[in-house]
C-alpha cells in the first residue's frame, strides 16, 4: 500500500519526538490519539490510509500502535526510522510505568487509588467508542458497504459482551467471513 502525497516526518528525530507524544497521550490504548495526530494534526495520512494501516497494525502480532509506528517509521526512514519510532514509543512511557509501579505498590489499597483507576478506564473505554464513531466514514469505501459492517460489527457485539465468547474465536470467525466477502466483490 503506498502512501498519498502528504507531510512527512523532516527527521529521526521528529519521529521520535512525535510517537513519544503519542505514547503520552493514550492511557489504556491510543487509537484516538493515534488518529488525531497522525491524521488531522501532523497530516502523514488520510482516515482512509490510517484505518487501512491500522487493520493492517492489528493483525500483526504485538500491540497495534507499535505495529504502526514500526510500519510508519519504516516507511518513511527504512530500520532506522521504524527504530527511532519505536524508541519513542516505547522509551518515557516505559520508565513512567515503572515509576508507577513502585507506587502503586506502595498505596493499592488506598480507595482514591482504586477509585482514580476505574475512572481511567471509563475514559478509555469512551475515546475508543468515539474513535470508532470518527473512523466510521471511512465505511463508505469499504468493499463490504456499511450495511453488512453495521451487521458483522453488531453480531461481535452480542458474542463478545452478552454471550461471552472468547475474541479470538469471534474475530477468527467472523474476520474470515468478512474477509471472504470482501474477496469475492473485489473480484468483480
Amino acid at each position: 500500500m503506498t502512501m498519498s502525497n502528504h507531510s512527512q516526518p523532516s527527521s529521526l528525530t521528529d519521529l521520535f519526538v512525535s510517537f513519544t507524544v503519542l505514547s503520552l497521550q493514550g492511557f489504556g490504548g491510543v487509537l484516538a490519539v493515534a488518529q488525531h495526530e497522525l491524521v488531522e494534526r501532523k497530516h502523514w495520512m488520510t482516515n482512509e490510509e490510517f484505518v487501512e494501516e491500522w487493520a493492517v497494525a492489528q493483525i500483526m502480532p504485538g500491540p497495534n500502535i507499535v505495529n504502526l509506528a514500526l510500519m510508519l517509521g519504516g516507511r518513511y526512514f527504512g530500520f532506522p526510522g521504524a527504530m527511532a519510532a519505536l524508541a519513542g514509543m516505547l522509551a518515557i512511557p516505559l520508565i513512567i510505568v515503572l515509576l508507577l509501579t513502585a507506587v502503586y505498590g506502595q498505596y493499592s489499597s488506598h480507595p482514591a487509588v482504586i477509585g482514580a483507576l476505574r475512572g481511567m478506564g471509563a475514559v478509555a473505554a469512551g475515546l475508543i467508542i468515539a474513535s470508532g464513531l470518527k473512523l466510521s466514514g471511512s465505511l463508505k469505501s469499504s468493499p463490504l458497504g456499511i450495511p453488512l459492517c453495521i451487521i458483522l460489527g453488531g453480531i461481535s457485539f452480542v458474542a463478545v459482551a452478552l454471550l461471552h465468547w472468547p475474541l479470538v474465536f469471534v474475530l477468527l470467525g467472523l474476520g474470515s467471513l468478512a474477509c471472504i466477502q470482501a474477496y469475492r466483490k473485489l473480484k468483480r
